[in-house]
Parts: structure tokens; sequence; C-alpha cells
């Protein structure tokens, strides 16, 4: 057996693309040799169904074309290693923490690049769920980093909206969010059963919420989206306390009764101190097949509920059954249909949410010491 020094750093050199980091870096390479001619890769990795095994054997192999490529499963120390990465890797050095245990994550910090977009309604039944589906999937269709969290604990969605077929994976108190469709996504879903009740008091909710936040590899994404549950109560104000830099969008439909509901949500953000930067008409009209448009849930709600508030309507998503076949089978509008009049809104919005930058720009030279 004889050791390939060049073929190693070629390989150590490939990016994992659930975590964005190499094999060196994670841990994941193990022997690279070459036995009576062969060439003999490892591949070192957390769990045995690891979701992106595949991808890094097709990797390996544009390096080392005709590799044996063989998988080994992290004993318990490489395990606490790669925790310990992470854990140093996601967490806000530059706020002077030493102690990765107790420090936040790099994302939160206030000179982050990260956006973190609350995506909310005063009540349920808009489609909040799937413009905050279709929105991170179109950001991350642009070239965005992306993450999204199903805040609405009573009422998660987004596993089964996504087309998420694995479970995120828990390397002691750091977990890693499922990748789909190039968006990261974690939620309450994937850890009860999806006919279980969340039957919680406050304090509860509040943990929960803390730790999907804080205890999460989001790394430090371009965005991070949540899906807010409807209404004002304890998850608004748990999210206000642990992302007070978190952006407000809110989603209602035409409907003058949907629009002065949203309006209370849009005030009650504006209580807590929070930036709400646009408002999204969801079902905005049904194009038939003669060609017209069909205002089935009225008109003007989404225009009226910006101006009253001083913002932009930033988008009216038609109704389409393509985007409720969608979040149904797991295969949303943008990606199933991307030339729908449905996809094309939602690529749109994405743009322009882009465009608008964060609502507030801090600078480092403005930083008291």
């Amino acid at each position: 057996m004889t050791l390939n020094p060049q073929l190693r750093s070629d390989v150590a050199a490939i990016s994992e693309p659930q975590l964005v980091r190499t094999l060196d870096e994670l841990g994941f390479l193990g022997e690279v040799s070459e036995v009576s001619g062969t060439t003999r890769v490892e591949l070192v990795l957390p769990v045995t169904n690891w979701p992106h095994l595949e991808t890094l054997r097709e990797r390996v192999l544009e390096r080392a074309p005709g590799a044996e490529v063989v998988v080994r499963t992290m004993n318990d120390d490489e395990r606490l290693a790669l925790r310990n990465f992470l854990r140093g890797a996601m967490t806000a050095a530059s706020a002077g923490h030493h102690d990765h245990a107790d420090a936040p994550p790099r994302f939160l910090d206030k000179l982050s690049k990260t956006r973190v977009l609350g995506i909310s309604s005063g009540k349920g039944g808009v489609g909040k769920s799937s413009v905050t589906v279709n929105l991170a999937i179109a950001l991350a269709q642009s070239g965005h980093s992306v993450g999204v969290l199903d805040a609405d604990v009573y009422g998660f969605s987004l596993p089964k909206m996504l087309g998420a077929t694995n479970d995120p994976i828990v390397l002691g108190d750091t977990v890693i969010p499922t990748l789909v469709h190039g968006v990261r996504c974690l939620s309450m879903g994937y850890f009860v059963d999806d006919a279980q009740p969340v039957i919680w008091r406050g304090p509860m909710l509040h943990k929960a919420i803390e730790q999907l936040v804080t205890e999460a590899w989001w790394d430090e994404p371009d965005f991070l989206l949540i899906d807010m549950p409807p209404g004002t109560g304890d998850v608004a104000l748990t999210l206000s306390e642990i992302l007070p830099r978190i952006e407000m969008y809110v989603v209602t439909t035409p409907q003058a009764a949907a629009q002065r509901v949203a309006q209370r949500s849009a005030y009650a953000a504006r209580k807590l101190k929070l930036s709400v930067r646009g408002v999204i008409e969801n079902m905005s009209w049904f194009s038939g097949d003669d060609g017209k448009r069909y205002e089935i849930f009225g008109a003007g709600g989404g225009a009226q509920l910006a101006r009253e508030l001083g913002i932009s309507l930033l988008a009216q998503i038609p109704l389409e059954s393509a985007v409720r076949s969608g979040g149904d089978t797991g295969e949303p509008v943008v990606v199933a249909l991307r030339e729908s009049e449905a996809a094309k809104a939602f690529i749109e919005l994405a743009a322009r949410v882009a465009q608008q930058g964060p609502s507030r720009v801090y600078r480092q030279e403005l930083k008291l010491v």
C-alpha cells in the first residue's frame, strides 16, 4: 500500500454541500492510498445515512476516476471533534466570546451580513407558508445562501411543502438543518409526529424557538427567513428578543377583512421596535382559460395596507392551483413551474427584497468601545 499525498490534497479540498466546508476541515476524509494499482479513498461521515454521500462520491471520482470510495462512520471522538469545529465556526468570535459553549451564533451579531426576514400575517389561511417557501427558494436560485426556520410551532408545515425527505442531524447540542432546493430548513415538524399536536405553555415555546435559532448550523447565510405563526402572541415576542434585527414582511389577501387583521400584526411589530419592510399580497387574482383575471377575494387590500403603513406593496401573487399542489407534493412552484405567472411573481419578489438591502446598516468604525 502506498500513500498519494497529491491526490489526498485534491480530495481534501472538496466542499461538502450541506456544511459548506472542505472535507479536510470537517474531518470527513480518512486514508487515501493505492493498493495493487487501485486508488482507495475513505470517507468518514457522522452518520451512515449522510444525505449527501452520493454527491461526495461523485466529487471524489471527478478527482480520482476509477477510485474505490469506502465509507466509515465516525466514532464518538470524531463526532465530538466535528461538533466542536461547527460550534467554533458558527459562533460570534468577533463579539469577544472565547467560550464556544455560551457564544451566540455569528449571524446574530449586528455587524453580520445576514438579513433575517420575518414572514408574518395577522391570520391564518392567507398562504404565508407558501410565500415563505417560494421566496426562500427564489432567493437561493438567484445565488444567495438561504436558511428557513419554521417558527409556526403549532402549525408547522415547511418540511412537507419543501419536499424534505431527510431529517436534521443532531450532534450533541448542535443541529444540522436539512438542505433541500438549496435552502437549509429547520422545523418543529422534524421532532414531533405529523399528527401529534404541540401543547405547550409560553416558557417551553420560548426555549424551543431559542434552541432552533441558536443551536442550529445556520452558518452565516445571506438570508434567514422565519415563517412566523399567525397573530401577535408568544412566538412574535420571543423572536423580537432573540432576533432584534428581524425585518418584517406582512402577507395579506386582497380582502378588506384580511387587510385589517394584517394591519394589527404590522402595528404589533412596530410596537416591538421591529422594522416593517413591505406588504405581500397573496391570491390577488385568478387567470381563467379565457384570459381574464377574476378577483375572487376582492381587490385593493394589499395596496391599502401598504399605504396605511407607509411601506411598499412588493408583490401581488396570483391564485394558481400549482402553488397549492406544489405545497402538497413538495415541489414548490418556483421549482416545478418556473415559467408560471405565480413563479415569476415570486422570483420578482425575491429580487425586490434583495434590492431593498438591510433595514439598518451598522458600520464597524462607528461602534462604541
